[in-house]
C-alpha cells in the first residue's frame, strides 16, 4: 500500500505544481479564465498558492491528509466554477479522483496526537 500512495502522491504533485505554476506565472489561459468568472487576478494566485501548499504537505507523515483534503477541495470549487458558472467541461476531473485515495492510504494516524484512540472493548 506504500507504494500506491507513493505512486498517487507523485501524480497529483505533477498535475497540481503544473496547474498552480501555472497560475503563479499568470499563463494567458489562465488569466482568460479568472476573467471569464469575474472574480479577480487576486483569485487566481490565490488558488495557485494553495494548490501548490497542498502539494507541499502531500509529502511529510502525518500531513498527508490535509494536504490531499486541500487539493480536493480545491478540485470541488473548480468543477464547480466550470460546470456552473463557464458551462464547459472541467479540465482535470481526475485530479480530484486521485485525490480521495490519497487521504486513505496515507501513513498518517488516524486521530490527532492530542486525542487518544477510542478504546476497544
Amino acid at each position: 500500500m506504500k507504494f500506491v500512495s507513493i505512486g498517487l502522491r507523485s501524480l497529483l504533485a505533477l498535475a497540481f505544481v503544473g496547474a498552480g505554476g501555472a497560475r503563479l506565472v499568470g499563463v494567458d489561459a489562465m488569466v482568460a479564465t479568472y476573467d471569464m468568472l469575474g472574480v479577480g487576478q487576486w483569485f487566481q494566485y490565490l488558488i495557485g498558492i494553495i494548490e501548490i501548499a497542498g502539494v507541499v504537505l502531500l509529502w511529510p507523515p502525518g500531513r498527508q491528509i490535509v494536504g490531499a483534503d486541500l487539493l480536493w477541495a480545491t478540485m470541488v470549487g473548480a468543477v464547480q466554477a466550470h460546470w456552473l458558472d463557464l458551462g464547459r467541461q472541467p479540465p482535470r476531473q481526475s485530479c480530484s479522483a486521485l485525490s480521495a485515495p490519497v487521504s486513505s492510504t496515507s501513513t498518517a494516524p488516524r486521530y490527532p496526537p492530542t486525542l487518544a484512540a477510542p478504546e476497544r472493548r
